[in-house]
């Protein structure tokens, strides 16, 4: 793959949920007059779109709005949102271990919500939505030295827009790309790429957005890569050829003898033509040793990934397992089969392939870089320059070695404010310089203090910027508002069931006993057989026989003792009791007192075996240890219903009729 590859080949809580009720709460968005209360429990209210969404989202299809329908859920979530305020009104929500762990899930769900993984998740759906379509660009490049200086960069903008003010003067784009373009190709191809698609090369991401926004025919830009300034023309978009699987067969020419090579594909040709397999053809004569030993495999290509010649032979495949005819490219000739060409699969399934490949592109630092902007901009960022000037204007050289550790006074004078009342302070800042010495080293190496200064400085600002980001989620994210508010409730409501119902059903012994007299019967067992199961090891199978026929009318221990020595375990002997219909095994008894079954080969587990039926046990009820597992829970069910009886009685709940006969549909 790597040899025909060119340039553009480039680069928490659900349990919880299971056990109170499946659903999400989410705001959708509704005003407060158009969001109206639906019910109140305690004087609390809880809003129409909380309802309707819970109800939409646990039902889903079946989700009709009919009363009967409706009735039942404004019930159980009523039931709920009782158990919620019994459980503030417990206090729970003081209880520092809880608080602990509520602060653990919001950082967890904050992760989601903040800069970086919102960024890349919009940046993947971006490349996903371009990748739909190919676009042909031209350009044209004034390039830039490895590492420029501000005033080689200005220069190197000013010439790109000169040079962009002749194309829109009237100057033809490919005359110029041949006289003044950086890129040496613009020689031969007048600055004309050719169809590119998402995602380009590393440093190539403002192209990119310019091939896929910019307007057909005109000339954009400039934009920069890491080469230096692009002047970018859009000459056509078409629906993406998108990626053939492939395999391939290469025979490589050796110079001065092309002709040998060519007569060498056209008779492997001929034979996959009558034939011969594809696979067997690659195995005894491909010269390509990346890919002989997997059959010919290359994978997934794309447009721009391979060379022209090969991008059409693959791209004229019109099925899957068709092979091409012998085509030649710089490397020799070639036959390429093509093994699958899936077309554009959903989001969802390229989402995390895409995801990591944003992550590791510098579009990642633009678009973060950008999202920041946005933050300081809605916090009203307002910085203290005189506070940071006179921390510097006191930095000598020592700052720039590992000795240094900050000596600030004023430790508590802020940097500067985001929203109302966040602050970062100079002693903050001197703390993460402190941490941050290895950077400290890193930048030394300029010797200008006040550029490094500065860049940590910068570098502070946004890790501040994220954290106020993160305290602003439940203001500027209805989203993370209202799932916290699940995960609230949904500790609440956990803690408070465990200790008022669960707890008190396994542990309430003298109330588990009266309820057990309360439904004495429930629970019986069946008719129940007392048997012998007599095993014997598959290497002694020749006397499996006679063990059975000496079994029928002598005891386990007289059998045991017959055929049992010190030294050799031939039959052991397992007594259990077996309940009518329950156990596999009663299949083949018959119901009666000495009824011995036919021996039973288990050819995996290497045991022959045979069951012996000593009594039978009439039907009974089940004592309380015997069916305790399900009393308890029988138990916890009865706890629960006394439970919201008791909260209906402590707790007023209101529910607006006006509002809920608005949402039926019969």
């Amino acid at each position: 793959m790597n040899e025909i590859t060119n340039w553009w080949r480039g680069t928490v809580v659900s349990c919880i949920w299971v056990l109170i009720i499946s659903v999400s709460f989410v705001n959708t968005g509704f005003g407060q007059q158009e969001d109206p209360i639906l019910f109140e429990v305690d004087g609390v209210p809880v809003y129409l779109s909380e309802f309707t969404y819970i109800y939409n989202k646990t039902n889903g299809k079946q989700a009709d709005y009919s009363r009967k329908s409706l009735d039942e859920y404004l019930d159980l979530y009523v039931k709920f949102k009782l158990k919620v305020r019994k459980a503030k009104t417990m206090q729970l929500d003081t209880i520092p271990a809880l608080n602990k762990e509520l602060a653990g899930y919001r950082k967890q769900l904050a992760d989601s919500y903040l800069l970086e993984k919102t960024v890349v998740k919009d940046l993947a759906k971006e490349v996903y939505e371009r990748k739909k379509q190919d676009v042909d660009i031209s350009h044209i490049l004034v390039n830039l030295s490895t590492n420029p200086t501000p005033k080689d960069t200005l220069e190197a903008y000013q010439r790109a827009l000169a040079i962009k003010k002749r194309i829109e003067g009237g100057a033809e784009f490919e005359a110029v790309a041949k006289e003044v373009s950086g890129d040496k190709s613009a020689q031969r191809n007048s600055g004309r790429i050719g169809f590119v698609t998402a995602m380009l090369p590393a440093g190539m991401y403002g192209i990119e957005s310019l091939a896929y926004e910019g307007d057909l025919k005109k000339v954009q830009g400039p934009v920069r890569s890491n080469s230096g300034y692009h002047l970018v023309r859009v000459n056509e978009r078409r629906p993406a050829l998108g990626e053939v699987e492939v395999a391939h067969l290469l025979i490589r020419a050796k110079a001065g003898d092309e002709q040998a090579a060519k007569t060498r594909i056209d008779s492997i040709y001929q034979a996959l033509k009558g034939g011969t397999s594809f696979e067997d053809l690659v195995q005894k004569h491909s010269e390509d040793s990346k890919t002989k030993g997997k059959n010919g495999y290359i994978g997934f290509i794309g447009i721009k990934r391979v060379a022209q010649v090969f991008e059409e032979a693959m791209f004229a495949l019109k099925e899957d397992g068709s092979y091409s005819k012998p085509f030649q490219s710089n490397l020799g000739w070639h036959i390429v089969k093509r093994i699958s060409r899936p077309g554009i699969q959903p989001f969802e399934r390229e989402k995390s392939r895409l995801e990591q490949a944003v992550s590791k592109d510098s579009r990642l630092a633009i678009a973060k870089a950008k999202r920041l902007a946005e933050i300081k901009k809605q916090g009203n960022y307002r910085e203290h320059t005189e506070t940071y000037e006179s921390f510097v204007s006191g930095l000598d050289k020592n700052f720039l070695t590992f000795r240094w550790r900050p000596e600030i006074s004023d430790t508590d004078k802020p940097l500067f404010t985001l929203g109302k009342d966040f602050k970062p302070t100079l002693g903050e800042f001197g703390d993460y310089l402190t941490r941050s010495s290895r950077d400290r080293m890193r930048l030394a190496r300029s010797g200008d203090i006040k550029q490094v200064a500065r860049t940590l400085y910068d570098s502070f600002v946004d890790d501040q910027v994220m954290k106020y980001q993160e305290t602003q989620l439940e203001i500027t994210n209805p989203d993370f508002k209202a799932l916290m508010r699940e995960y609230q409730e949904g500790i609440l409501l956990f803690e408070a069931t465990k200790m008022l119902v669960w707890d008190k059903a396994s542990q309430d012994t003298v109330g588990l006993e009266k309820f057990y007299k309360g439904i004495e019967g429930k629970y019986k067992w069946r008719e129940r057989a007392k048997v012998e199961i007599y095993r014997i090891s598959k290497q002694y199978e020749s006397k499996a026989k006679e063990i059975r026929d000496y079994a029928v009318a002598h005891t386990s221990e007289e059998v045991k003792a017959k055929f049992n020595t010190p030294d050799q375990i031939i039959v052991n002997v397992e007594e259990k009791l077996l309940e009518k219909g329950r156990h596999p095994q009663v299949n083949k008894l018959r119901w009666e007192v000495g009824t011995v079954t036919a021996l039973d080969v288990n050819d995996k587990a290497n045991i022959i075996s045979f069951n012996k039926v000593l009594s039978l046990i009439p039907p009974s009820n089940k004592s309380l240890k015997e069916a305790r597992g399900y009393i308890v829970a029988d138990y916890q069910d009865h706890l629960e219903r006394e439970w919201i009886k008791d909260l209906r009685k402590e707790y007023k709940v209101k529910i607006r009729d006006k509002v809920y006969e608005s949402l039926i549909k019969e």
